[in-house]
């Protein structure tokens, strides 16, 4: 039964967004970003969760905008509806144009951090369109393994998996990747890794996060350690006419002797630059998330 409704929810997701994909460009951005508008209106948890996430950054000085709350969270809907819209077409074959307004700044720093031949690792949040970063990369750039959770929906998770490899994305799912990273690292290949989630204890460590405490994914530190892997910040915004990447310089590890420590302080630095990001494009970063769950005030 749950297999049915599955495939019966999947087969209505085609049929509803086949129209969309065959829009031309232009008006299928314009539909997502209606699609967008509306959602704002009808997820009002979400909404709820999104205003109260930037009211509380702003209180602690961790984000300074002229914006209300509100207004960021109606063009994060937009945002998402047009990423949407980008998104439906690169999986319906019809992406083409997508791809082709994406800009990739900062070239250089890759090639320079692949040139090591110790892989290389790209860390990044949830900011702008990362399902167009990921691919657009992969076309214009390098090869990229991306770790990802699986989509509940195994139809769904197996179309998404199918696009993403189609253009040059391996994807490595959370349960037993470690191993898996490790491997792709030594066999010198790029690894992308969002770690912008509250994670749970044993995954992360206490940091401030645009100034409030919770839980950071420590993965990305402990792995860069051990592996001598180059870290390199990535993101993705939306421009005039497309978008553009920006991969920045390899950021230098911490070299205490105090390993514990180390890790700390990389994690630190890592976050860094996604908060950096979030008080420059606002209305790009997913506030939807419930991202400070694991620890009270």
């Amino acid at each position: 039964m749950r297999n049915i409704l599955a495939l019966l929810q999947f087969l209505l997701v085609v049929i509803l967004t086949l129209p969309l994909a065959l829009l031309p460009y232009r008006i299928s951005l314009g539909a997502g970003g209606v699609m967008g508008s509306l959602l704002f209106f009808l997820w009002k948890s979400r909404r709820i969760t999104a205003i109260e996430n930037i009211k509380g950054a702003i209180s602690r000085n961790a984000v300074t905008t002229d914006s209300t709350p509100e207004s960021i969270v109606r063009q994060l809907f937009r945002n998402l509806g047009r990423s949407f819209a980008e998104v439906t077409k690169i999986h319906y074959g019809l992406g083409k144009s997508v791809i082709k307004n994406v800009k990739i700044e900062g070239a250089g720093n890759f090639h320079r951090a692949h040139a090591k031949g110790n892989g290389v690792i790209l860390i990044a949040g949830h900011c702008g369109n990362w399902e167009l970063m990921a691919v657009a990369l992969s076309v214009n750039l390098t090869r990229l393994n991306v770790v990802a959770r699986p989509i509940d929906n195994p139809y769904f998770n197996s179309v998404i998996e199918k696009t993403r490899k189609k253009y040059g994305n391996n994807v490595i799912y959370k349960k037993g990747a470690l191993k898996k990273i490790l491997s792709l690292l030594k066999r010198n290949e790029t690894v992308g890794i969002l770690m912008d989630q509250s994670v749970i204890k044993t995954e992360g460590l206490i940091t401030d996060f645009l100034g409030k405490k919770d839980y950071t994914m420590k993965t990305p530190a402990l792995i860069a350690r051990k592996t001598n892997s180059p870290v390199l910040p990535i993101f993705i915004r939306r421009i005039k006419g497309g978008h553009i990447i920006e991969i920045g310089k390899e950021i230098e590890l911490d070299r205490s002797e105090d390993s514990e420590k180390a890790v700390l302080n990389d994690t630190i630095r890592f976050n860094g630059y996604i908060e950096e990001y979030i008080r420059q494009n606002p209305h790009e970063w997913l506030w939807i998330h419930r991202r400070w769950k694991r620890i009270n005030d």
